[in-house]
């Protein structure tokens, strides 16, 4: 297993289990306690360090390993709408793979589709059905 493979599973699984009901309890349990310890620590400066400490370190590393999966889970969804789009007749195999178009290129599609859009709106204002290709 690559070392990539394995930072991949590792960050899947730890997101899967703070993402957990348990995960969050646990996590206000140690609020909860740290809160009660303060009366015991004379609420000290050192006291507050600790759990600004825990905290920061904990929104550090999580903030990679949550990404890490977002950025799994976004390329997935990408690849089944390529899939969905090249399958499908009559659809446009210029959209796949849009996700990795420049600025100027997506901004000319979306243009595009705002067109079609707003077309489709004027012809149900019409009466008329918008669930036809809109090109000849």
């Amino acid at each position: 297993m690559s070392q990539n493979n394995a930072y991949a599973n590792f960050a899947k699984k730890v997101a899967h289990v703070c993402g957990r009901p348990r995960t969050f309890s646990m996590a206000v349990a140690v609020i909860v306690l740290w809160i009660l310890t303060g009366p015991l620590f004379a609420f000290s400066d050192t006291w507050q360090l600790v759990i600004n400490t825990g905290t920061t370190i904990v929104t550090f590393l999580m903030v990679f390993l949550i990404q890490n999966t977002q950025n799994r889970d976004t390329e997935a969804i990408q690849l089944k709408l390529d899939e969905l789009i090249r399958a499908t007749q009559g659809a446009h195999n210029a959209l796949l793979d849009l996700e990795e178009l420049e600025e100027e290129n997506l901004d000319a599609f979306k243009r595009k589709y705002q067109a079609l859009a707003e077309l489709a709106r004027q012809q149900l204002m019409r009466g008329q059905l918008d669930t036809d290709t809109p090109e000849p």
